[in-house]
């Protein structure tokens, strides 16, 4: 359907520096929102990466660097200006941070605010989070596991919308080169888990360290990637030199192209202990068809099948994730029926279900004159 939402101007906001998934979804849903005849318009920091990726997609970018994160006064005179000029309809923000900024700069305007909430953790339960989410005409939660977090916090049911976030299915990445794993020190044809995150406590790499050493107990040949970069990265390596695997655990550090090591990899292994609600790293694996082993958290088993589309095991538990990996590689008619089951799954979370889905949440705010 296109043309349904023309001259709609919808202002993506995201104060975030870094290219993570958050910014990922929100390009697509700039680039849906263009297809569906609407005019998207992205307020970011000067420079991010998503402003680049943005502005080489066609979709025009307003800096604003707030210096105070919730609510620096020349950033949200500068965004309400700009709704006002821009004619915005509605305000798309999808942090905690950028709510506040909606709420204060659309304050006295006709925009309306769309808050997509990508996490499962509980929201503080204080007057400034009740105030600012209670300003959200539509609150969308990535999975079922997050709607009890906003409803705690106050929301009401009837503002709450669940839409997974999706990945294109039609286009998957390409494997990357045996030169290029070969660089990080995988030999050709070595079995690979791959683990794609940032390297912070809520994604728990060490548990993918331990596993690994369990897992070469069964598959002595195997190689692993651990593709990210944050804080945790010299006790990582540390603790890596302290078992001995140096020569099979390789810190790729942060990479614009983790979905083609993804689409080298063996089995693809997810160890977050919180925050998840449909983790992109899982989605894209179903794209690309692969094997997955993963941790029970958050909205993990409303996007993984259990022996179906992929093992899930407990959060922590470096044993469990090991055996579990070891037992994909070991076993080649079980990696056949998860990649297949994966690759069944993966239409389910296509990005043009997440766009079509939320489009119909723009339709029912603009179409219906929702009152604020």
């Amino acid at each position: 359907m296109t043309g349904d939402l023309a001259p709609l101007t919808i202002l993506y906001l995201d104060i975030n520096t870094e290219w993570r998934g958050g910014q990922r979804q929100l390009l697509w849903m700039g680039e849906g929102l263009r297809r569906h005849g609407g005019r998207p318009i992205f307020a970011l920091r000067t420079g991010v990466p998503l402003a680049e990726r943005a502005r080489a997609s066609g979709i025009e970018v307003i800096a604003i660097d707030p210096l105070i994160a919730e609510w620096g006064p020349w950033t949200v005179l500068r965004l309400r200006r700009a709704i006002e000029r821009e004619k915005v309809a509605i305000v798309h923000a999808q942090s905690g941070h950028t709510m506040a900024l909606a709420a204060l700069a659309s304050a006295g305007t006709r925009a309306k605010i769309v808050f997509a909430r990508r996490v499962t953790t509980p929201l503080r339960s204080n007057r400034p989070t009740r105030w600012k989410y209670a300003r959200a005409h539509r609150l969308i939660s990535v999975s079922r596991a997050g709607v009890d977090g906003l409803l705690r916090a106050g929301v009401k049911p009837d503002r709450v919308r669940v839409i997974p976030s999706g990945v294109p299915i039609a286009r998957p990445a390409a494997p990357a080169s045996t030169e290029l794993l070969s660089s990080f020190g995988v030999p050709p044809g070595a079995p690979l888990a791959v683990l794609v995150a940032s390297l912070s406590a809520a994604k728990d790499p060490a548990t993918f360290v331990r596993a690994i050493e369990v897992a070469r107990r069964e598959v002595p040949a195997l190689h692993a990637l651990l593709v990210g970069d944050g804080p945790l990265r010299e006790p990582l390596a540390a603790e890596i030199s302290a078992l001995g695997l140096g020569e099979f655990i390789h810190l790729t550090g942060f990479r614009t192209d983790p979905e083609a090591l993804e689409a080298a990899a063996s089995v693809v292994v997810l160890t977050s202990k919180s925050l998840e609600g449909t983790p992109g790293v899982l989605l894209d694996a179903l794209a690309l068809g692969k094997p997955i082993v993963t941790t029970n958290v958050g909205g993990v088993p409303e996007v993984i099948e259990d022996g179906v589309s992929g093992l899930i095991v407990p959060i922590g538990d470096a044993d469990a994730l090991g055996h579990s990996i070891a037992r994909v590689l070991r076993d080649p008619a079980l990696a056949a029926r998860l990649g297949a089951g994966a690759t069944a799954r993966a239409p389910v979370f296509s990005i043009e279900n997440t766009v079509n889905r939320t489009m119909e949440v723009y339709r029912e705010l603009v179409g219906a004159g929702v009152p604020a």
